[in-house]
């Protein structure tokens, strides 16, 4: 999901009628009121899957009419922070990250939110609660290896410098502060002091000449023809490309998988903010969050979300796995990415 290549586009949206009727369930204020609810979001498959599972059933028959501003995240926080000094801004609901929520709010773009008027946060598992963003889905950067090349899983982020694995490692440019965290855990570093990832990482690069992607696709297309059999990404990945015959699983490292999350937050400049609290607490109901979770492949946030058990088994974590999360330190990641970044380019994939 978190294709940050993910093409501009803006677009208008009025869901249609569906059996799930959550349009309902949304408070009479916003039934009332109705408008437009202009929602940011990531383009691509990620938002056809939010409009398929959540916002075309929640929002049938009702008055609101959302309309997509859709485009890679660093032109949609440009847009944020260039608006919020105006008296009124253009985006009422923001999708993000909890990492490029926690920039946005630092910059005093996000509204803290009021949780009275999202009676269904009170389903959010406290460990994943942020007072400036409702969470939705969440996962890890965990092993993805092809079984029928590494037969044994792997259990380490340690295994991608395995030398046996030379030219067969695949790593994702985007995706490059989770490989700094990833070297830094299995090389004695920490989520608040990564210096130990450069050097390893350097050591990676000599030892097995990983192989550097643009994006999911071009990975996915890489384990697909078995250009590569080891790399580290988001554990929905592997269960996605799984459900698409590739030959694709996951392992969780004993370091522990880097968390990550999505969820939607209001900017301070929104203007229909009684539509965007009723966004909020209906994607939070039980049936779209378990259809986010099943379109997406993450795991939901809430305790009450209706899913199949095989469904729950394919794509949650157990509890252990989520007690050995490693969080990001925001604060140490923002202030550090930009130097990471400059070193990734010109060291790395130099």
């Amino acid at each position: 999901m978190t294709d940050r290549n993910a093409s501009l586009a803006r677009r208008g949206f009025l869901a249609g009628a569906s059996a799930l009727g959550l349009a309902s369930l949304l408070p009479a204020s916003a039934r009332a009121q109705g408008g437009d609810l202009v929602v940011s979001n990531w383009g691509g498959d990620w938002n056809d899957r939010i409009v398929k599972g959540f916002e075309a059933p929640a929002f049938a028959g009702s008055p609101l009419r959302i309309v997509h501003d859709l485009a890679p995240v660093p032109e949609r926080k440009t847009k944020l922070l260039a608006e919020r000094r105006l008296p009124r801004g253009s985006i009422d609901v923001t999708w993000l990250s909890d990492a490029d929520a926690y920039e946005m709010n630092a910059q005093g773009v996000l509204d803290t939110l009021d949780m009275a008027r999202i009676p269904n946060a009170a389903h959010i598992v406290e460990k994943f609660r942020l007072p400036y963003l409702v969470p939705c889905i969440y996962g890890g950067v965990v092993i993805l290896y092809n079984p029928a090349k590494i037969p044994e899983p792997p259990t380490s982020f340690a295994d991608l410098w395995n030398p046996k694995y030379a030219g067969r490692v695949g790593v994702m440019d985007q995706l490059h502060f989770n490989y700094i965290y990833a070297a830094a855990l299995s090389h004695g570093g920490t989520m608040s002091d990564v210096g130990k990832a450069f050097p390893a990482l350097l050591d990676l690069k000599k030892a097995v000449k990983p192989r550097l992607y643009p994006s999911h696709q071009a990975l996915a297309a890489a384990f697909q023809s078995e250009e590569i059999w080891i790399s580290a990404n988001y554990s929905a990945r592997a269960v996605q490309w799984q459900k698409e015959g590739l030959p694709v699983r996951w392992s969780y490292p004993k370091e522990g998988a880097v968390f990550i999350s999505f969820g939607a937050g209001i900017p301070k400049r929104a203007r229909n903010v009684e539509g965007a609290y009723a966004y909020l607490n209906a994607m939070l109901e039980p049936k779209p969050m378990g259809a986010i979770s099943l379109a997406t492949s993450y795991s939901v946030v809430t305790d009450d979300a209706e899913m199949a058990p095989q469904d729950r088994r394919l794509l949650e974590f157990t509890p252990e796995q989520v007690a050995a999360l490693n969080f990001v330190d925001y604060a140490y990641a923002a202030k550090n990415d930009p130097k990471w970044v400059e070193w990734w380019n010109k060291e790395f994939k130099a």
